[in-house]
């Protein structure tokens, strides 16, 4: 990325102010911005330092970098990595109607990890914790599965939970 139009537009900035002086300013100020283009050159490169800082805040594990070439600025984009091909979209299960339905209870007991990872799947959905398990539970029972010698194969909700159940 080439800064030296930036450079040279704060220089024209600086010297139509100083005009404002007289001539002699002007003229002043022109002998000043010679000297202070490094200054300007650093100050816009911690600019884009810092914006390229909040860029990779915000796309973790993703990065951002700047670095210097032949006093250019370069930006190094490093995409977060991808494990596997993203699958198609499974088609939503049916709704589960409780109008006329009996509810039953179920005690479930939970590893806690796994019980804060549903409780924050369940937030981003916008969802309770109950209803994004009755969700989870009815995509999972409604959607075809490969069979295995051990059993077969689970997937549950946005979040993907991949194990072996008999």
């Amino acid at each position: 990325m080439d800064i030296t139009p930036y450079v040279e537009q704060l220089r024209a900035e600086l010297a139509n102010a100083a005009e404002l002086g007289g001539p002699e300013a002007r003229a002043l100020a022109e002998r000043l911005t010679a000297p202070m283009e490094s200054a300007f050159r650093l100050a816009l490169l911690d600019a884009l330092g810092s914006a390229a800082d909040e860029i990779t805040t915000e796309m973790a594990p993703g990065s951002v970098q700047v670095r210097l070439r032949d006093r250019a600025p370069v930006f190094v984009v490093t995409l977060p990595p991808t494990d596997e091909v993203a699958p198609e979209a499974p088609a939503p299960p049916p709704p589960v109607t409780d109008s006329d339905d009996a509810v039953s209870r179920i005690n479930l007991r939970l590893p806690d990890q796994l019980k804060t990872r549903i409780e924050e799947a369940a937030g981003r959905d916008g969802l309770s914790v109950n209803a994004w398990l009755v969700r989870a539970a009815s995509a999972a029972v409604h959607q075809p599965t490969a069979a295995s010698p051990q059993g077969r194969r689970i997937t549950l909700g946005s979040d993907r939970f991949t194990g072996w159940a008999r």
